[in-house]
């Protein structure tokens, strides 16, 4: 995959830096990183929900952490006592320690996160604010030209 040089929009622009550097660090290969697989589904219009699939793992040796907009999703198998009464032939079944990031938009949270089925369900919301969702301005009249007025939307 090619490198994008984002330097020259520096120049021009005023505040994109953050997307810059999200688009340069997307860019940047994954280290052929495939395990754990994952979904990624919309659920509503504001909501979200990655899906993991983490066969082998319980609540206790997954951790979720949602910190300046990135997802992180951590998991590591505790040591087992089994071993030692047996010996494994063949391991199929991959019980490594793994971490999987995910870069969230603005103003999406975490809802919750289920484990059922061998799979870790993150459900995610954006939350907009106040400040941010379409508000009405009142037209006035030529009458109230220096009584201007804005309504918020309370719908």
């Amino acid at each position: 995959m090619r490198h994008v040089d984002f330097a020259p929009l520096y120049r021009s622009t005023v505040g994109f830096d953050r997307l810059f550097s999200l688009l340069d660090s997307q860019t940047l290969a994954d280290n052929g990183q495939t395990y754990p697989p994952y979904n990624i589904e919309r659920t509503g219009e504001n909501a979200y929900r990655v899906t993991l699939a983490v066969a082998g793992f319980g609540d206790e040796e997954l951790s979720i952490e949602a910190r300046e907009n990135v997802l992180t999703v951590k998991g590591e198998k505790a040591e087992s006592q089994e071993s030692e009464t047996f010996e494994t032939l063949y391991r199929g079944i991959a019980g490594r320690a793994f971490e999987r990031r995910f870069q969230l938009a603005e103003y999406v949270e975490v809802k919750g996160a289920a484990l059922k089925n061998g799979l870790l369900h993150i459900d995610l919301v954006r939350v907009i604010p106040e400040a941010m969702k379409p508000r009405r301005i009142a037209i006035t009249t030529a009458d109230n030209v220096n009584e201007k007025q804005i309504e918020a939307n309370a719908a």
